[in-house]
């Protein structure tokens, strides 16, 4: 269970917290005086703390500090009367995960701190690249994998992980993006100082602009006090911009000037702020195209594209599949205390056939559900949902070359299977799909010559270049097939 710290001298606030919380998974400690709180922190395992500014003896700021010296990872909410105070400002200067104002409430208050324990998690959970040992690890994420395909990723990793450049990571949805960024985060420099992460597609413009640089109080409707933004929390540390590629150009504009000059204003602020943040970005989406549709800045792109790191495809990692299974096997067996012993050699076959469209996300799904389904202690055909059962003679499925046919009846399948799945990006990968489809094609009817394909295409050659890049396309594969 985690564990809530409150350090506070008003005993009405600490009588509120008690009632927030008293239903909830957290285990809350409260003390009224600084040191107290100190020596509470020092006997380790509190996961947020919660921390009046103003403090009878060490006020709260160099309490923060001192808390900050010994766990810099520690998400401290500072508790203040004055939003517009100069001191709440230096409070998140000095590392606060953000501040709360007084009168509380307890809604605001609970909302405040799942986030910040949702952060904390991420930036203390291991990323764990898998070696000989093949166990699962008793805490943290393991990154599954063997394929000449991984272990190139896992050598860009080491490589750009001690430099302080932008990184830009590619690669379809549920190829596990996220944890890339973590595992850079976690082998760099900064690892220790702050890791915040922001979904650009799940906010709108105002909310997403607001989320990143901040804003003044009544700079907009519903702005009813200032607001400290990712930028400017995580000076010092790194940010992860999760699909960038769905960012309004007038937001690209201002991640661009940051990322130039490493200053930025708060929405409807003139003060000009600087930050040292280094910027992770991800994108499942073709960047090229969007350049040429002028729907993203090329400028931006190759700002953020100093080093890019491409996951490939679940479909295009062979044994990978094996491994991955047997991961998610000893995982969730354990959670769900169910024991599974392993996997039959016909459910196997049967998940290496599948084209897996939602990637290492819809195998984890899919393996946690055959758990759940298994009445026995080897997972079986039968237990693995029908979607993912590919009939080798149907005419739906994929041609002598695995090539996945784009009939109206296989459309229509795929469409099923994807909705039947929960997928929350269909969109995303039906394009994915008949455009890997295309794209091939057109490369086999042109013998693998990029150029004449391109002008088939009707795109540049250098976008046809990174097309081919994004989708795991290999040439060589293509003409031996056509020929």
């Amino acid at each position: 269970m985690p564990n809530l710290l409150a350090i506070d001298d008003d005993r009405t606030v600490l009588q509120l917290l008690k009632k927030a919380f008293a239903d909830s998974d957290f285990v809350l400690s409260t003390f009224a005086t600084a040191e107290e709180g100190l020596e509470r922190v020092q006997q380790g395992g509190i996961d947020v703390c919660l921390l009046d500014i103003m403090l009878p003896g060490m006020n709260g700021l160099d309490l923060a500090r001192l808390i900050h010296k010994f766990d810099a990872r520690l998400p401290v909410i500072f508790i203040t009367s004055n939003d517009d105070s100069d001191t709440a400002i230096e409070a998140m200067k000095i590392g606060a995960y953000d501040f709360c104002i007084k009168p509380l409430s307890i809604d605001d208050i609970r909302n405040l701190v799942d986030r910040a324990l949702e952060n904390r998690r991420l930036m203390m959970e291991p990323i764990s690249i898998q070696g000989s040992d093949e166990t699962v690890p008793e805490s943290g994420e393991l990154l599954v994998g063997k394929s000449q395909q991984m272990l190139g990723v896992y050598k860009q990793i080491g490589r750009v992980a001690a430099q302080n450049v932008p990184v830009l990571i590619r690669g379809e949805s549920g190829t596990g993006k996220e944890l890339i960024a973590r595992a850079i985060y976690q082998y760099s420099e900064r690892s220790s100082a702050c890791y915040l992460a922001v979904n650009c597609a799940a906010l709108s413009d105002t909310l997403l602009e607001s989320e990143l640089f901040g804003h003044e109080k009544g700079s907009f409707t519903g702005a009813d006090r200032r607001h400290i933004g990712k930028f400017e929390q995580c000076d010092n540390g790194t940010i992860f911009l999760d699909e960038i590629g769905d960012m309004s150009p007038s937001l690209q504009s201002k991640v661009l000037r940051l990322l130039q000059e490493q200053t930025f204003e708060r929405v409807g602020g003139r003060k000009t702020i600087k930050t040292n943040a280094r910027i992770i970005s991800a994108t499942n989406r073709d960047l090229e195209a969007m350049i040429e549709s002028n729907e993203f800045r090329l400028d931006l792109y190759h700002r953020i594209n100093a080093v890019e790191v491409h996951l490939p495809p679940l479909r295009e990692r062979g044994s990978d599949i094996a491994l991955l299974t047997n991961h998610f096997l000893a995982k969730y067996s354990a959670s769900l205390q169910k024991p599974i012993e392993g996997i039959s050699s016909d459910a196997v076959e049967l998940l290496h056939a599948y084209h897996w469209p939602g990637n290492v996300r819809e195998l984890q799904s899919v393996i946690r559900r055959a758990i759940l389904m298994s009445t026995g202690p080897v997972i079986v055909p039968e237990s693995i949902s029908a979607e993912i059962h590919v009939d080798p003679d149907d005419e739906v499925a994929r041609d002598q070359n695995g090539i996945w046919q784009p009939t109206d009846a296989n459309l229509t399948k795929f469409i099923q299977s994807r909705v039947s799945a929960g997928s929350n990006n269909l969109y995303a990968e039906s394009l994915q799909l008949l455009e890997n489809e295309l794209i091939t094609r057109i490369l086999s009817q042109t013998n693998g010559n990029q150029s004449k394909a391109a002008d088939v295409l009707g795109i540049t050659r250098g976008s046809l270049r990174n097309k081919i890049r994004a989708l795991g396309i290999e040439i060589g594969s293509i003409v031996t097939n056509k020929q």
